[in-house]
């Protein structure tokens, strides 16, 4: 019976159905028809799968996020940016991957980066002639950095479901972001010429240092949240309520831009986030057990043990399936639902769960930018008033770097490791 709920997931996905009902309703289904189960079973199942301390993280950075898009603080990054980076040959592209290095330290998601800072590089680079392709290409691709870099919401999610350090997967996205982006202008600076790309003039050292002065309050808010994180000053979950409490202090007494009307317009946006984020979650929690109690993950964790014996060999395996899982279902109930399914399996192939967190976090938000259900696709088509498949076209461009680091990520595990074991000490 466990199959033909799966069959049925999948069935409502391709006519449509939003993924929270695409889990829940076959899921229901099955404790239904289901003898052994006792009806308060799927309540207290999607209960218990929200009623998690680290999860309160989600709504407050959410909200964070959405202060930070109505109090001006994105068009000061851009301009930060643009001050620093622009005269690159590449300009403006090197501008749009800074920004959003900065502003992920803020959002934690790529929708936000792709919705908030998305318009102002969109505008800035067709203003300045730009190719379109490389224009929403690149704003795509640099999206992705932002659920890698801490703070990262799909990183507490994954801390809860796989009971690991939240405190340790936020610092081990650290380098593997810094990665994407450095990669990103990499490729950018190289293929300048072929778009005859502009490049912003190159400003005095004065005007530089007053775009940091003035986007000064607005960078100090990453270095606030994480500092007091790894320092043990306050939890994630405390540093989210902080990141609140700071923005509206930026947004209200600093730079002053900030509204009673706007701030209700962001409370308003986050309820309605938050409400559509936890229903995928309580669903997938819900779907999640029930493979969990048909005993799914140790039955794909003994075939594939089984019928491949190189490790190298099945890690690929392991990231192609991934991949492909994030072209066609969102991240949060991606990782509700796969995490129970591949804890087993890489827990005996001996691979920290902090380093897999990342590693299958980025293989999903590379499915964010990935046709068909890409979120961030339909996001800049909105914004860019382009059709959904121009901006897959423009953005495919941009896949070898995000692989590259992917890859790497992958081989090298110390790339992750590194800074959780140098802040917290080697996980015994």
């Amino acid at each position: 019976m466990v199959f033909l709920m799966i069959i049925v997931f999948f069935a409502l996905l391709v006519l449509g159905f939003p993924v929270a009902f695409a889990l829940g309703i076959p899921s229901l289904g099955y404790i239904i028809l289901d003898p052994t189960i006792p009806d308060f079973a799927a309540l207290q199942t999607m209960v218990g799968g929200a009623n998690t301390y680290p999860l309160l993280a989600i709504p407050f950075f959410i909200f964070a996020g959405n202060l930070m898009n109505e109090s001006g603080v994105t068009t000061r990054i851009f301009d930060f940016s643009t001050k620093w980076v622009g005269h690159i040959k590449g300009g403006l592209g090197h501008v749009n991957v800074l920004a959003s290095i900065i502003f992920a330290g803020m959002s934690g998601t790529a929708v936000a980066d792709a919705g908030g800072l998305g318009i102002i590089e969109v505008k800035a680079m067709r203003d300045a002639g730009y190719n379109d392709d490389i224009t929403i290409g690149i704003t795509a691709a640099s999206s992705t950095i932002g659920p890698i870099i801490p703070p990262s919401m799909v990183a507490v999610i994954y801390a809860v479901v796989a009971s690991a350090s939240v405190g340790r997967l936020l610092a081990a996205g650290f380098i593997p972001g810094l990665l994407m982006g450095i990669s990103l202008m990499v490729m950018i600076y190289f293929i300048a010429d072929k778009f005859d790309t502009p490049i912003e003039k190159k400003v005095p050292w004065k005007l530089r240092l007053a775009s940091f002065r003035t986007a000064f309050w607005a960078i100090l808010t990453p270095l606030i949240i994480l500092g007091g994180i790894f320092s043990g000053i306050f939890t994630p979950t405390e540093a989210a309520g902080i990141a609140c409490a700071y923005s509206a202090v930026l947004g209200f007494f600093i730079y002053k831009e900030m509204t009673f009307r706007r701030f209700w317009e962001a409370v308003k946006a986050s309820a309605y986030s938050t409400i559509q984020l936890m229903f995928i979650v309580v669903s997938a929690t819900l779907f999640a057990w029930i493979l969990a109690k048909e005993q799914i993950p140790q039955h794909v964790a003994s075939f594939l043990l089984s019928n491949v014996s190189n490790y190298y060999v099945l890690l690929f395996l392991i990231n192609i399936v991934l991949l492909i899982v994030g072209c066609f279902m969102e991240t949060v109930a991606s990782i509700n639902i796969l995490v129970p399914v591949f804890l087993p399996l890489i827990q005996q192939m001996g691979i920290d769960p902090v380093h897999f967190g990342i590693m299958m976090i980025l293989n999903l938000v590379i499915g964010v930018i990935t046709p068909p259900f890409g979120t961030v696709l339909f996001v800049l088509s909105s914004i860019a008033k382009v059709p959904v498949d121009r901006v897959a076209r423009a953005t495919f461009r941009f896949y070898p770097p995000l692989i590259i680091v992917l890859i790497l990520i992958a081989l090298i595990p110390q790339l992750t490791l590194f800074l959780p074991n140098l802040l917290f000490g080697v996980a015994k």
